[in-house]
């Protein structure tokens, strides 16, 4: 895992408890480098024009904004209200458990409603000093549970009807191995985070936010126009990077590498093609074809399976990368952004694997 950056005792404020300014100065160069990339992009990439950027770029990235902005002040009044020692109850004890605190407790309740205001109530947390990097880290795979069934019905709904019994199964399955990995980071926070960590500030967890509760409107003023920009410094320039690449068609290579590489002793090759248009096209496709090669009878149901959760872990790291890179870097940093995005898809990849293993041979 990762090494603490703080100590386990109670934690006086240091350099996060500081009063820094806010990058206007870096959003400047932030600004000017997007729209460098912007006007290479209308130059230089055959097919795109004005029209293109509008609604491929602009409208997407100013809804992510949106979105972030929104769960950075959920988050804020969830903090200023002293609803924090109220959701940490929910998952109380097993955060206790894993020594990871009543605080990462609260974020996790918080994350069954936004990822957003989850993340950014463990930043504040992580830079007041009041939890560590190792438990920052700890709760953010654990939150995976939650972002788990906030996504579920929109998925759910789609994937059933078009699959079938083979869709129950691979609902079934990633279920499985959401629950693994978190019962192994629990057991990991147990017996190897120090126990002080976990109850160390516990006693003023009500006390200490119910007095901001009248200031929710002061809190907000002072603290989200510097985390909303330093958020945007990173993610715009990050965001149109990203699209440039995949307007260049970089994401379309690496899935044509993908494929080319892939070995179909796993997977028959009638079921090949449900993996190819598991991550190389829209994600409804996959599970569309593979509901049609179910119902001709050229897959069975456990073929179908094995190649929709084979598509899952070989689409997810690159749309991790397309879709969620931007915005992990914007919350946290970009050297913590990444090794927490990279560390989450590694560990929910293996956990993939090993339940998909299991069924393969046991089921």
């Amino acid at each position: 895992m990762v090494k603490d950056s703080a100590s386990a005792k109670k934690m006086t404020p240091g350099r996060y408890g500081k009063k820094r300014r806010r990058p206007y100065r870096a959003l400047f160069f932030s600004l000017t480098i997007t729209v460098l990339l912007l006007l290479y992009a209308l130059v230089a990439v055959d097919g795109m024009d004005q029209e293109n950027v509008v609604s491929s770029l602009l409208f997407p990235l100013g809804r992510l904004l949106l979105f972030i902005f929104l769960g950075l002040i959920f988050g804020q009044i969830i903090e200023s209200t002293g609803w924090t020692k109220k959701l940490a109850v929910v998952a109380g004890p097993m955060f206790r458990y894993g020594n990871l605190g009543m605080r990462c407790s609260a974020a996790f309740t918080a994350a069954f409603v936004s990822g957003v205001a989850s993340n950014a109530m463990l930043l504040g947390y992580y830079k007041d000093e009041l939890i560590s990097r190792r438990q920052l880290y700890l709760a953010n795979f654990i939150n995976q549970l939650p972002a788990y069934f906030l996504h579920l019905p929109t998925t759910f709904f789609i994937v059933v009807p078009l699959t079938g019994r083979a869709g129950l199964v691979y609902f079934g399955l990633t279920l499985a191995a959401t629950l693994l990995r978190t019962l192994l980071f629990v057991l990991y926070g147990h017996f190897v985070l120090p126990r002080d960590v976990a109850i160390s500030g516990v006693e003023d967890l009500g006390g200490r936010e119910g007095k901001a509760r009248l200031s929710v409107v002061k809190s907000i003023r002072k603290k989200i126009p510097g985390r909303i920009t330093t958020i945007v410094v990173w993610v715009l320039p990050i965001y149109t990077i990203v699209f440039l690449l995949n307007q260049l068609g970089i994401f379309t290579k690496a899935n044509l590498f993908l494929n080319n590489y892939f070995v179909t002793g796993f997977v028959p090759i009638e079921a090949l093609s449900v993996v190819i248009l598991s991550f190389a096209a829209e994600f409804t496709s996959g599970f569309a074809a593979a509901g049609a090669m179910l119902d001709a009878g050229v897959i069975t149901v456990k073929q179908t399976v094995i190649a929709l959760i084979v598509g899952n872990i070989m689409a997810f790291p690159l749309r991790a990368l397309r879709h969620q890179l931007p915005r992990y870097i914007g919350i946290f940093s970009p050297r913590m952004g990444t090794q927490i995005l990279l560390l989450g898809q590694g560990f929910r990849i293996v956990s993939l694997a090993v339940v998909t293993v299991f069924y393969y041979y046991f089921c």
